[in-house]
């Protein structure tokens, strides 16, 4: 018994540490399965801070990259300073550039009188802003307009600038209507020749139906003659003759072929927004009738009264002239003498086909739903003075076209009516033209077509105006400024006076239009003595003295003070009468 008892103990006993060893070895896999899942967990937040750290440690590299480089940037343009302060094309652009950039820039630029080293790294198809009238939007055209020819002028042009016209033509002329592209080199001496031949195969194989013509001159010959070759070279029924630094809008070309369809002799001219020379941002142009003075410098006017009465800015208006962009009805262009090919350079054909289209049964107009962007250049390259040849090519217009207005292309160049030496050349071919087309008077088209140009019938003498007792001239002094001076003569412009039959002395110029105001010399009326020099108008409303009594070689006197102009102590002033002499340079007419 008592040994089973102890068998029963034993048993005891060893289930118990049997029991207690189990308990202890699942409690340690437990606490080992836990502490695994606490240390894989721990392993994961180390992962993560390190996979943060490493991002954050990867970051501040890449700042600390973007700080050097920033400095290594800023170091470059403090050691780039600005080497052309005084140059116009870096007023507003090019802040950032390097020198040798600069260097670059400024180099083309002064070849080419605008932004090649910007031109250069644009994109030749580059989108235009729509600066039309909205109301153009709205408009259709027929289906059946006339075929289009276009002429590029051009002169030692920048090769991206001649690309960027050739595929804004292509790209925005529709294809039914453009047949040909005819481009007139005038002697370019910038040794592009072979770099545009490939440019303009590659757009031959691109549209296999345009016809692409190249034209060069083996000479320089000047804008008319260059547009005449162009004219002869094309064979489509509407020849759109351009500048080669031109871009052309989206419908551009239908508004115009719309006109000439409607009525073949009429030369119309799309509207102009103007290229930035330096930054080469296009700027919006409000439609306007293209005119000029009586130096025949072209300038920018409002369309007839009759014309804003409607309040439709998307009409087309006529205009005395154009600016040298023009399309036409190539037959009718030919019919009435194309351009006059005796034109020198540049300047004064423009008017010239102004004043013969609308004498010999034509009209003008300029088209405001045509947009063209034109580069405005800060200088012509090929003539850094136009002058010589504007003046030269004035002369010519006026012995053949303007009758007994001819000269006031002498008063405005201050040349004397007689014998002035400048050879206009032979005009004999021009004027027989003039005779067979029955073209009407000058003094019609002043009274039809631009009677805003002022005739100046009654201009008496022009010129210096010298005061023979103290040898020396009037002149405009200080300007803007309302005190004119005595100095030595030298007849340039600010001695530029010009006595009307009315009485007035302008002193410093003369404007050519009816709407201007000249300066008038003036007695102010008051206890001063030195004489003023105000616009008219405004020394009228002010009571003053404008009107003079002036002999040639006489006294000089006002009719309202009955005081005179005379020169003391080499001082210009207004006093009583001691008999001084005044001699005007030139005389008009015996007064």
């Amino acid at each position: 018994m008592r040994g089973a008892w102890i068998k029963r103990l034993l048993f005891l006993l060893w289930a118990t540490g049997v029991i207690l060893y189990l308990g202890t070895f699942l409690m340690n896999g437990y606490s080992n399965r836990e502490r695994q899942d606490v240390m894989q967990q721990k392993l994961e937040e180390d992962r993560d801070r390190h996979k943060k750290s490493t991002e954050v440690q990867q970051q501040t590299e890449k700042q600390k990259e973007v700080n050097i480089q920033s400095q290594n940037e800023a170091a470059q343009m403090k050691k780039s300073e600005q080497l052309f302060p005084n140059s116009a094309l870096f007023n507003k652009w090019g802040a950032n550039l390097s020198e040798d950039d600069q260097r670059e820039a400024q180099s083309l630029y002064e070849k080419y009188g605008y932004n090649v080293f910007l031109s250069d790294r644009l994109p030749l198809d580059r989108p235009l802003p729509d600066t039309r009238d909205p109301r153009c939007l709205k408009k259709s055209y027929p289906k059946d307009l006339p075929s289009l020819g276009v002429v590029l002028i051009y002169l030692d042009e920048a090769l991206s600038v001649l690309q960027r016209a050739l595929r804004s033509i292509i790209d925005r002329t529709p294809k039914n209507l453009l047949k040909e592209i005819i481009m007139v080199d005038d002697n370019s001496s910038n040794g592009l020749d072979a770099d545009l031949d490939m440019y303009v195969k590659l757009l031959e194989q691109e549209n296999p139906n345009l016809r692409i013509v190249r034209v060069r001159h083996s000479e320089q010959r000047g804008l008319a003659y260059a547009r005449a070759s162009g004219w002869r070279a094309a064979t489509a029924d509407v020849v759109a003759i351009l500048d080669a630094h031109i871009e052309v809008h989206e419908m551009w070309a239908e508004p115009l072929l719309t006109q000439i369809k409607a009525d073949r002799t009429v030369v119309v001219s799309p509207v102009f927004d103007r290229v930035n020379f330096d930054d080469l941002e296009v700027i919006e142009y409000p439609p306007t009738a293209h005119g000029f003075t009586w130096a025949l410098w072209c300038m920018y006017e409002g369309f007839t009264p009759e014309y804003y009465k409607l309040n439709d800015g998307s009409l087309p208006g006529k205009s005395p002239s154009v600016m040298g962009i023009m399309v036409a009805d190539r037959k009718f262009l030919g019919e009435i003498g194309v351009l006059d090919e005796g034109m020198k350079v540049y300047g004064g054909e423009n008017v010239e086909l102004g004043i013969r289209v609308w004498t010999c049964g034509g009209s003008i107009e300029v088209v405001p739903c045509s947009k063209i962007a034109h580069i405005e250049r800060a200088h012509k390259p090929y003539m850094p003075d136009l002058s010589p040849a504007m003046k030269r090519n004035a002369l010519r217009v006026a012995e053949i076209w303007m009758d007994e207005y001819k000269h006031n292309i002498n008063l405005a160049w201050n040349l004397p009516l007689q014998n002035h030496g400048i050879d206009i050349g032979d005009i004999s071919e021009r004027k027989k033209l003039r005779e067979r087309l029955n073209c009407k008077p000058f003094k019609w088209y002043l009274d039809n077509v631009y009677p805003k140009l002022d005739p100046w019938d009654d201009l008496l003498a022009y010129g210096g105006m010298k005061n023979l007792d103290a040898d020396m001239c009037v002149d405009q002094g200080p300007a803007p400024g309302h005190t004119p001076i005595a100095y030595m003569c030298h007849n340039f412009e600010p001695q530029y006076s010009y006595y009307r039959g009315t009485g007035e002395l302008y002193i410093g110029g003369i404007k050519s239009h009816k709407y201007s105001d000249n300066k008038c010399l003036a007695d102010t009326g008051t206890e001063e003595t030195a004489p003023g020099l105000y616009n008219c108008k405004e020394a009228m409303q002010k009571g003053m003295g404008i009107y003079w009594d002036f002999t040639q070689g006489k006294e000089l006197k006002n009719r309202q003070t009955k005081r005179c102009l005379e020169i003391i102590n080499q001082k210009l002033l207004i006093q009583e009468c001691t008999g001084q002499r005044w001699q005007s340079q030139n005389i008009v007419k015996p007064f």
